[in-house]
Order: C-alpha cells, then sequence, then structure tokens
C-alpha cells in the first residue's frame, strides 16, 4: 500500500508540473497582451512600441513599470502600471494614462477581485459624467497636479462608486501612485528601457471577481 500511494503521488506530482510547463508561456503571453492592449486604450496616439522601451521607476519603495508613448522622437505621454492594496478584496492593478502636463487621458483596469456590481463597476463608473455639478466621476481631463483626489465622504469631489465607497478610495490609491510614478518618469526622462520577452500581443482584460462586499 506505501509503495502504491508512493507511486500514485510521483506520477500526480508529475503530471502537475508537466501542465504547469505547457501552460507558463501561454500565461505569460496573455499577461503580456493585456497589458500592450491598455497601453494603446490609455494614451495619445503613438508610433513607437511603449512596451519595449519599459522602464521601472521607484515610488514609495515600490517599483512600477513606466511605458513611454512617443510619436516620433517626442515622448506625448505616459503609461504607468500601477496598484493598490486598499481594495475591499484586497490588490488590484491599473493601467493609467498620461499626457505630458499630468491630465488622466484614461485607465484600463488590468485585474481585480472586487464584489460584482459593486467594486467591480469602476471600470465603467469612472468614465461616466457626475449626476452633480462640482463633482468628478470621470477620470479622463482630471489635472492630477491641482489637488489630491478624494470621494466625498472624505471631503474630496470624487464620486464614488453606490456603495463601494472602499473600493473608490483604493482606485484613487493606485491613481495617485501612478502619477507619483508619472512624475518620476519624467525626471527620469533619459532612463534605459529594459528587454522585452518575446510575446508582444494584444489581448483583452483578465479580470477576477469575488462574490460579496459591504461598504
Amino acid at each position: 500500500m506505501l509503495l502504491s500511494l508512493t507511486g500514485f503521488c510521483v506520477v500526480i506530482s508529475a503530471a502537475l508540473g508537466f501542465m504547469n510547463e505547457v501552460t507558463k508561456e501561454p500565461i505569460a503571453k496573455a499577461e503580456v497582451d493585456a497589458k500592450v492592449a491598455a497601453i494603446k486604450e490609455v494614451v495619445a496616439e503613438f508610433d513607437n512600441n511603449p512596451y519595449e522601451e519599459r522602464f521601472e521607476v521607484d515610488v514609495e519603495g515600490s517599483k512600477l513599470t513606466v511605458f513611454p508613448a512617443k510619436k516620433g522622437q517626442d515622448v506625448v505621454g505616459y503609461a504607468v502600471e500601477s496598484f493598490t492594496d486598499k481594495g475591499f478584496s484586497g490588490k488590484f492593478t491599473v493601467m493609467y494614462g498620461f499626457d505630458m502636463d499630468g491630465k488622466v487621458h484614461d485607465f484600463s483596469v488590468l485585474n481585480h477581485s472586487e464584489t460584482p456590481g459593486l467594486g467591480a463597476k469602476m471600470q465603467e463608473w469612472f468614465h461616466l459624467s457626475p449626476k452633480k455639478d462640482g463633482l468628478i466621476q470621470d477620470m479622463r481631463g482630471v489635472q492630477m497636479s491641482d489637488t489630491p483626489l478624494a470621494v466625498t465622504k472624505d471631503g474630496g469631489q470624487v464620486d464614488a462608486i453606490t456603495a463601494a465607497t472602499i473600493s473608490s478610495r483604493a482606485f484613487l490609491d493606485a491613481l495617485q501612485r501612478a502619477y507619483n510614478g508619472f512624475k518620476a518618469a519624467q525626471s527620469q526622462g533619459s532612463a534605459q528601457p529594459e528587454a522585452a520577452p518575446a510575446a508582444t500581443a494584444d489581448s483583452t482584460m483578465n479580470t477576477n471577481t469575488d462574490n460579496t462586499e459591504v461598504q
């Protein structure tokens, strides 16, 4: 019986190892494709390959990846892959794009585990016009240098996702971190990009969801 169990475990371990090797490359390629697609969404039109020219900046002790968008030799904007650990269901990542004046061009949620119908609505919610004058909801065109963004419940001007204030705060936390990365990228301007992996193709975003959120 002991020999049988041992043999069974060896076979299962080998099978799992084989499956991991088989799926590792397609998963990595899908992640790259999602980032490439997100970059195209969040910055102005460019004619270079921002993914291949990416570089890292240090923000609050964390490394953020920056993708410079260029027209000819001129940088027209930066896409910054940012994150927050303050989501209702933990960490999520967002690609934010900025023009050279520090305005948000657009954003694309890369992955999250926020609640369906609540925090998971951030991709849609923060692309909508505010329902009341004086509030901010659509992040496109927001000038980040004006004032730190905060939800109305915290005395700010940002209209939070209904019943998902925690997720909204986290979204703004990731946005501020991205803006800090943008400023670091501007000052780092001449940084050399790191080598890019072979897989670079377009894809759609990969979004994970959970089931409960009470905020």
